[in-house]
């Protein structure tokens, strides 16, 4: 290969996979530095170098350089070259990728369905697959080749001479990304999202807050008849969003978390030892505010941080009534408990001054014995 032909395919090969020129120049010459080596037994002194501009092919070491053609070293050096550099523009390749999609850990991306390998769904993503694995499609969803969906990015990876890249449906951050696509607002930064939390396939809970008084972060989310929602809860197949409004105060975050229920401030009540929050609520909407299976007070304490007890006024007050006669049991046993301890502190006492009055008489009486010894 002359050198005009040997640029030409350098310049090829960037166009074509997107390399840098200068990653093939020097995966070019390391491989045909080691073919060389492998050839004339030389050490690793040896070293290739191609000129940059005129595509000139230099061979030397420590000891000059080499007066040869490569096209004169035989089809076996050719072979070697060519598996090496394959191999350098593989890795090239992947590195590439790696580094492309690295960047878009957590973005959305949108795929068109292959076909499944084992338990993994597999998504071309245009130049490179990915993969939706069990864990992370959501319950329900079904699909079939050349079916199109939108996925977060997860994780990259680097595997052997190839780029794994896995996707998800279950991430929170997917309505995130999702509700940025279609709010103006939230891509301006003027309706911030504060917090997702969600339970994919069934239900969403979003906090949101604007920083213009003048906009509604609900009503921007929303939509004019609802088609900004509704545009997201199609992509997610039907998954219920509530959006509610953030607040810094937690009494107000808890009651807005826990709606449609109707929550009045003043029935909240934080235990900040515990991190916990009870809340009392009216009989008719004890139903609403826990939820399907426990689903709205589950979501809603994941919003908020703080785990949260619903409960009626009855059971409120039987609680509290329980736990009173509960501490007053406790105290009156700490009571008796010291009472006992004090009699049993007596008792030893005066177990004490006994036996030492016993030795005081028992040492008298010796004593007496041996006087009228003495005296005998």
């Amino acid at each position: 290969m002359n050198p005009d032909q040997l640029l030409q395919t350098i310049d090829a090969l960037h166009a074509m996979k997107n390399i840098p020129r200068e990653v093939i120049f020097r995966a070019l010459e390391e491989s045909m530095a080691a073919a060389v080596r492998k050839r004339f037994g030389e050490g690793e002194d040896l070293v290739c170098t191609i000129d940059r501009e005129s595509g000139e092919v230099t061979i030397e070491d420590d000891e000059g350089v080499y007066e040869f053609e490569m096209s004169e070293l035989g089809r076996i050096v050719a072979q070697t070259v060519k598996q090496g550099f394959t191999q350098r523009v593989r890795e090239a390749e992947r590195d590439v990728f790696f580094d492309k999609y690295e960047e878009r850990v957590g973005q959305l991306i949108s795929g068109e369905v292959q076909r499944y390998e084992g338990q993994d769904l597999v998504i071309s993503l245009g130049d490179v697959e990915a993969y939706l694995t069990r864990e992370d499609r959501v319950r329900g969803e079904t699909y079939a080749p050349g079916d199109r969906t939108r996925v977060i990015i997860v994780e990259v990876r680097k595997e052997g001479s190839r780029v794994k890249i896995f996707v998800s449906r279950t991430h929170p951050d997917l309505v995130r990304r999702l509700f940025e696509l279609e709010v103006p607002e939230i891509a301006d930064q003027i309706i911030e999202i504060k917090r997702v939390v969600r339970e994919p396939g069934y239900r969403t809970k979003m906090a949101v807050l604007s920083s213009d008084p003048k906009i509604d972060a609900i009503g921007a989310c929303v939509g004019v008849r609802g088609s900004r929602i509704k545009a997201v809860i199609d992509e997610l197949r039907g998954e219920r969003i509530d959006i509610i409004r953030w607040s810094d105060s937690l009494e107000t975050l808890v009651m807005n978390g826990l709606g449609p229920a109707k929550i009045h401030l003043d029935n909240i009540y934080p235990n900040i030892e515990r991190h916990s929050v009870t809340v009392l609520v009216d009989e008719e909407q004890q139903s609403l505010a826990i939820g399907k299976r426990g689903q709205n007070v589950r979501l809603a304490s994941r919003l908020c941080g703080w785990d949260i007890d619903i409960k009626t006024r009855e059971e409120f007050f039987k609680d509290s009534e329980a736990e009173a006669a509960g501490n007053a049991q406790r105290e009156d046993a700490a009571k008796k408990a010291e009472l006992e301890e004090a009699e049993q502190d007596s008792y030893d006492d005066d177990s004490y001054d006994s036996e030492d009055d016993l030795e005081s008489e028992d040492g008298s009486a010796a004593a007496d014995d041996t006087s009228e010894a003495t005296a005998g």
